[in-house]
């Protein structure tokens, strides 16, 4: 992909890219319509948002948790179900053919009408992830599918209008509020126009061959059905033609960049996915937000992710005074990640970052999948509960999803899990929440055998698992805090990073803990390194604090 030249006019800078079917220069140009910008010293350009400082209390909560949650949770058969149910063939084709009926005859605009949320309670769901050491709470406000979940102009295809008939932004928001966590809404539909290619499809054999699916139906064909008076369109915003390197047969895309044989959208879809946004941080006033996107949204066909970066950032100087707003984008250069928070999906950093990071990931699917919860796949306590010390030796934070059921509520094993992970936190949350990382990030074979991140992180796993000679260290105040990952089967704890030879610890430790307990615990201390008697009672347990002064 090369950068040729740029075009110069009243939305800014923006790079031309010469490749099939990419925007005219009068596209950028035409006048524009709909949401202002906020005023303040953020531009739209990488110079103006590198002055992005992220703020303390961010760094300082490092866990929280996402309810990755819409219309696509209805059918409890995992996530990207409004694309895949479109691919013949497909695990997801058949179960929809045979749960609802024939893509041609029941769409996904028809799943959302099913969808009715009737178990939503926020104010109990948010008083769980707080109890489970949640320093902040996110809310899917869109997904691929286009549809959004809080009402707004722009935007007729929503949860006011269909399905729940709910503001579901609004009660996630009011929920947060009330326990005191900071509101995140993760943005995910700029991407509809190509991930809903499928819906343009037909099936190739059997009794529906040739018959489209209904991802062209137009507002007259609604006459006498439930959606009458209403576009499809503008949900699943395909009228264009298809790109040229889709990858028709398999349930992932090959079109997720901008990038040769990409069908490249349209100036008033640029538009209304920046609308759309923009009405939904002035009317929520997120303290963070999420791009499922490379870099920022449209990027870099359109300024409009750059536009929303501004906006965000100078509406949070109006209200706090100050910038105390969080901004995430993916696969970020080096100066992309000086303008916002790398965010890593399903992975991990192999290293102490210099600037605050964010891992996402989920106990199971990222949209809720019955078959999950049947074999008891979920994620364990455990595991969330070290990838949550290892991100954070790193200065890094974990958002974790917990997928709710198309009703809105979590079932017993998520419940389960979470219940588990607070008891942790009752005693060591102390060395997670306002913590810095520490000279190095710990020690162990697990080090050894990191795996490199790919593409916008998939590491997650794919590494050598924790044991108890895997050490983790971060720092608050005076004290350093030690985690040894992996079950403990003996007497001893033996911290070979504390050495006198190791150079990394030149002081003579004078006091070992446990987080919120001021008894001393008997240990030597000389060449072969911090020796520490185990406790009876943390004998078979994992993530074991020791709080070392």
């Amino acid at each position: 992909m090369k950068r040729r030249t740029l075009l110069k006019g009243a939305i800014g800078t923006i790079p031309a890219l010469y490749l099939p079917g990419f925007l005219k220069a009068s596209d950028f140009l035409s006048p524009f319509v709909g949401e202002s910008m906020q005023n303040g010293p953020f531009k739209p350009t990488w110079d103006s948002l590198s002055q992005y400082q992220v703020p303390d209390w961010f760094r300082d909560a490092k866990f929280g948790i996402w309810a990755h949650w819409g219309p696509q949770c209805q059918p409890e058969h995992g996530d990207w179900y409004a694309r895949k149910m479109y691919l013949e063939g497909s695990d997801t084709y058949k179960y929809h053919v045979q749960k609802y009926g024939h893509p041609s005859k029941f769409g996904f605009k028809d799943v959302i009408n099913e969808w009715k949320a009737d178990k939503w309670e926020p104010e109990a769901l948010m008083e769980l992830y707080k109890n489970a050491g949640a320093e902040y709470f996110f809310a899917l406000a869109n997904h691929h599918d286009n549809f959004d979940l809080y009402p707004n102009k722009y935007q007729p295809w929503n949860s006011t209008k269909f399905g729940p008939k709910k503001d579901l932004i609004g009660g996630w928001a009011k929920a947060a509020k009330n326990q005191g966590l900071p509101f995140g809404v993760s943005v995910h539909a700029s991407h509809a126009w190509t991930w809903f290619e499928s819906a343009q499809f037909a099936d190739k054999t059997g009794p529906f061959a040739g018959i489209p699916y209904d991802g062209n139906m137009t507002k007259a064909e609604g006459a006498g059905k439930w959606w009458a008076g209403m576009d499809p369109q503008e949900l699943y915003a395909q009228r264009h033609g298809l790109s040229t390197n889709e990858n028709t047969t398999y349930s992932n895309i090959k079109i997720w960049e901008w990038q040769k044989g990409v069908s490249i959208p349209s100036k008033a879809y640029c538009d209304k996915f920046y609308n759309r946004t923009i009405s939904l941080i002035n009317k929520y006033e997120p303290d963070l937000v999420y791009f499922d996107d490379t870099v920022l949204p449209l990027w870099p066909i359109s300024d409009a992710g750059l536009k929303i970066a501004a906006h965000l950032y100078n509406k949070s100087i109006k209200k706090h005074g100050k910038q105390n707003a969080v901004l995430f984008g993916k696969i970020l250069d080096e100066q992309q990640r000086k303008c916002m928070v790398w965010d890593i999906e399903r992975g991990q950093s192999n290293e102490i970052e210099p600037l605050p990071w964010q891992t996402d990931t989920c106990i199971g699917d990222w949209h809720y999948d019955r078959r999950i919860y049947d074999k008891h796949g979920y994620k364990s306590a455990k595991t969330v509960i070290q990838t949550l010390v290892d991100v954070v030796s790193k200065n890094g934070n974990l958002l974790l999803n917990i997928p709710l059921r198309g009703d809105g509520s979590a079932d017993e094993q998520e419940t389960a899990i979470l219940q588990e992970i607070a008891k942790w936190m009752a005693v060591n949350k102390s060395s997670i929440f306002g913590t810095r990382p520490w000279k190095i990030l710990g020690e162990g074979p697990a080090l050894e055998n990191a795996q490199p991140l790919k593409a916008q992180g998939f590491n997650e796993g794919k590494g050598k698992p924790f044991s108890s000679a895997d050490i983790r260290f971060a720092t608050k105040n005076d004290s350093i805090y030690a985690t040894v990952l992996g079950e403990i089967k003996t007497d001893k704890v033996v911290i070979k990073t504390f050495s006198s030879d190791s150079g990394h610890y030149s002081n003579q430790v004078k006091k070992v803990t446990l987080p919120g307990d001021t008894n001393p615990i008997n240990f030597t201390h000389d060449a072969e390194g911090l020796v520490i008697t185990v406790p009876e009672h943390l004998k078979g347990g994992y993530a074991a604090v020791f709080q070392i002064v």
